[in-house]
């Protein structure tokens, strides 16, 4: 298969989190954390733009500010995936990348080794990037999302509580593994996520992707070498900032 005409990528963000409001606007290092997000995005070779999805127009303005690309989106989504298919109905792409507004430390290279496989398998109509997770108080979070995968690498299920079950409580007899949120979609197939019923398990995981593992549409779960840090907390924001205080991308935007 060749390379998409275009990949894009969508940022979705708003004002209106319950455990951080206001996050994307929050300061990290003097900037906006969405203006992080936005501009290490930017960095990826794999894609031709990038646009941020909100319902806020603090947050358009604030990215309008930087430079960026921002839509206006429903203020009634209750599912990230929902605001990026909505944005992409204003968007010319064949490949559209989610990239979470709260995953300050992206890496671009993440963007470009969760694009890859969809140049070389045509069937594939989303991908996940995962890593391995090597924290218990990680695997015991229910800010982690959680997955467990087929002999085939796609996912099987996704959870915030902890799975799979540790024996005797036992974290390092397993090899556990969470969501990273990098998304790659094909465009048809994200707009059939947001044609799709919400389902049980979706709603009670709180999880996106829950939606089409229901539905039987395949995800495919890629494993990176690279580690982010999302901010559901002011106590991560603070924790991010001493991460990126020697950051090299830093010094690319």
């Amino acid at each position: 298969m060749t390379n998409p005409s275009k990949c894009v990528a969508v940022i979705p963000a708003r004002m209106g989190s319950s455990r951080f409001p206001g996050k994307p606007l929050a300061l990290l290092l003097g900037r906006p954390m969405i203006e992080h997000v936005y501009k290490r995005t930017q960095l990826s070779e794999a894609l031709d733009d990038v646009y941020v999805a909100t319902c806020d127009g603090e947050i358009r303005d604030a990215v309008e500010a930087f430079g960026g690309k921002a839509i206006m989106t429903a203020a009634t989504h209750e599912r990230a995936s929902d605001r990026v298919a909505e944005a992409v109905a204003a968007i010319d792409a064949d490949v559209v990348v989610m990239v979470q507004g709260d995953e300050p430390m992206v890496v671009p290279m993440m963007i470009d080794e969760s694009t890859a496989p969809m140049q070389d398998d045509a069937t594939l109509r989303c991908v996940n990037l995962t890593k391995r997770i090597d924290d218990e108080a990680a695997y015991r979070d229910p800010n982690t999302i959680k997955v467990v995968m087929a002999a085939s690498s796609d996912a099987l299920f996704m959870s915030r509580q902890p799975i799979p079950t540790a024996p005797n409580g036992e974290f390092q007899s397993i090899a556990a593994y969470k969501q990273v949120c990098i998304i790659p979609f094909r465009r048809d197939a994200l707009l059939l996520f947001a044609d799709l019923a919400p389902t049980p398990l979706e709603i009670a995981e709180s999880v996106d992707m829950m939606r089409f593992l229901e539905h039987g549409v395949p995800v495919r779960m890629i494993e990176t070498r690279y580690d982010s840090q999302a901010v559901d907390t002011a106590e991560d924001l603070a924790r991010v900032e001493a991460l990126m205080a020697d950051d090299p991308y830093r010094d690319r935007y």
